[in-house]
């Protein structure tokens, strides 16, 4: 993608074709908890590398309603949000939970999303995993924040829907 261009808004069968993709990858449970954080919470690959499942559990550590993006795991300053959860990542989620609870050395300030050897993703590893999944399923002009502008754009075609108004401050 060149300066100046916007990431691409994917349509829900692109979303669909993504996701039964990743079915079938390395690791297809973290893959597709990665994809829908980007698509159904619209995250940063800042945000998706820094998000911990403490920012995800309830206070008995089950995964609870929203995510709580603290500032320091988004842009900073005053950046930080309350998300609520999709049900389809939610459940991903839970999935994940467990089995990142049969591993030893599990701890709620854990990152979600991490590597191979379990260490924590960098924003820049998270930015290449979307590149090179869009170029393998051929859909181009998105990046890592086509996921983040498809959620907004959603979101805002649904406020509409239900007879919401967004103000821009």
């Amino acid at each position: 993608m060149g300066i100046g261009k916007q990431a691409k808004i994917l349509t829900n069968k692109q979303q669909e074709l993504l996701l039964t993709y990743l079915e079938k990858s390395r690791y297809p449970l973290r893959n597709k908890v990665m994809l829908l954080f980007s698509f159904k919470a619209g995250l940063r690959a800042k945000e998706i590398a820094a998000v911990t499942w403490s920012m995800v559990c309830n206070a008995d550590g089950k995964i609870g309603t929203e995510i709580n993006l603290t500032n320091n795991a988004s842009k900073g300053n005053y950046s930080g949000r309350i998300i609520p959860l999709n049900k389809q990542l939610k459940n991903l989620l839970e999935r994940l939970l467990l089995q990142k609870q049969e591993k030893l050395g599990f701890c709620l300030e854990n990152h979600i999303i991490d590597s191979e050897r379990g260490r924590k993703t960098s924003p820049q590893s998270i930015v290449n995993w979307f590149s090179k999944l869009y170029k393998t399923v051929g859909i181009d002009g998105c990046s890592s924040h086509s996921g983040r502008r498809t959620f907004i754009t959603n979101a805002a075609k649904n406020i509409c829907l239900v007879g919401g108004i967004i103000f821009f401050k």
